[in-house]
């Protein structure tokens, strides 16, 4: 299977990824079927090159992008149906404690008087 993702280039602290297409069991470092693009997150205002019919094409032959690279495309108007994707996951004795905390700071109503 074919998917788009990114991946990390340039000099200690100061990345650049390329928006690659490759199998999705290969290394995303190794051997690429094509580079659709770059982006340099440290620069300011952020930089996206992106080649849009280039992306397009590897979309309609089935390619699948992963969950960053989906939220990105979306933000740019390459896809435009669908929601975006959580990219992060939190496990499930995570979840408990957050939902344990906010039982506890949502203050109890007082009861309306009249």
């Amino acid at each position: 299977m074919l998917v788009i993702r990114l991946s990390r280039v340039g000099k200690k602290k100061q990345p650049e990824y390329r928006l690659i297409v490759s199998e999705k069991t290969k290394d995303p470092w190794g051997k690429v079927k094509e580079i659709l693009g770059f982006i340099r997150p440290r620069t300011n205002p952020k930089t996206i090159n992106i080649k849009k019919d280039r992306v397009a094409y590897w979309l309609s032959k089935g390619a699948q992008a992963s969950p960053t690279v989906r939220n990105m495309l979306i933000d740019e108007g390459l896809i435009t149906t669908g929601k975006k994707h959580k990219t992060i996951k939190i496990s499930r004795k995570r979840a408990a404690k957050l939902a344990e905390k906010k039982k506890k700071e949502t203050p109890v109503e007082a009861p309306a008087q009249t």
